[in-house]
């Protein structure tokens, strides 16, 4: 499921902002950039996003804005290392001049708010990293809702024709039923017909061509699936829904073989593109 979560805080005398971004993703994939000054936490920083979020492929964005709370420290060993470093290669290639202070300091991560190693800042920038994921979690919750309202209205369409196709089917049935009269009347041309053989043949084109069981599955499906969107719950209900799909599906192709009547085959199409949309939304949802 899309959505967008930020948080920002202060991190050791460093102002951090996190931000998130998600879309949909049949598995939990999360992308971390960070830069230099936080990277070391990089592990800590998947597992706290795996805790809140199941699935999506997940964006994570740290900005480092330096020094905002306090003065920013400057690494001496790397320090140290960049002088002796640039001393080397300036004996080594003859180069004139002197290595200075302001040159070894725009080396990188020279200077840092972030302490190296401290537990302190650490838990900080989890801590916002759990912020911005809980606002992703609840953007992703509030598009959830309206996707449901979406498929509740869809699923509004879809019992409608099932129930056209409900009312028209035993008149359907006794319509064939005349047809097929007809038609052994006309082929027999005058010679007798056994009435309760006739019968026994009928009676099986009937239970052939009815579509009471399937419309009955599928209206245990579409209730399971209107209980499934409308419980409320945290947990994930997207691969419910999926299956559920499945068979509606199913049931509808079922149904439409079985039909040999305009009406209803119009109302089966109108449940195929109905539950194809359905389809397209649940594909969203965790």
């Amino acid at each position: 499921m899309t959505g967008f979560g930020a948080a920002e805080g202060t991190v050791g005398s460093a102002r951090v902002t996190v931000e998130l971004r998600s879309v949909n993703h049949r598995f939990f994939n999360a992308t971390i950039k960070l830069p230099s000054e936080l990277s070391r936490w990089e592990g800590e920083v998947r597992e706290a996003l795996r805790k809140r979020l199941s699935r999506g492929h997940i964006t994570l964005n740290a900005r480092v804005d330096r020094g905002v709370a306090g003065p920013p420290l400057i690494d001496e060993a790397r320090f140290a290392a960049y002088v002796r470093l640039l001393r080397n290669l300036k004996d080594r290639f003859g180069l004139a001049g002197d290595v200075d202070v302001a040159t070894v300091l725009r080396m990188p991560d020279v200077m840092s708010s972030i302490t190296e190693g401290s537990e302190g800042e650490a838990s900080a920038f989890l801590r916002l990293v759990d912020e911005a994921a809980a606002s992703l979690a609840d953007s992703r919750r509030q598009e959830g809702e309206r996707l449901g309202t979406y498929l509740v209205e869809r699923l509004a369409i879809v019992e409608g024709a099932l129930s056209r196709i409900s009312e028209r089917a035993p008149a359907r049935l006794a319509e064939q039923r005349t047809r097929a009269r007809e038609s052994i009347r006309q082929l027999s041309n005058g010679i007798q017909v056994d009435e309760q053989r006739l019968a026994v043949e009928l009676a099986i084109q009937a239970d052939r061509l009815d579509v009471q069981e399937e419309l009955s599955r599928f209206g245990s499906h579409v209730t399971a699936f209107r209980r499934s969107v409308s419980d409320g719950t945290d947990e994930p209900v997207g691969k419910r829904l999926g299956f559920l799909l499945q068979e509606m599906l199913r049931e509808a192709n079922t149904t439409g073989s079985k039909a040999y009547d305009a009406a209803i085959l119009t109302d089966v199409v109108t449940v195929k593109e109905e539950l194809e949309r359905i389809r397209e939304q649940v594909e969203n949802l965790e």
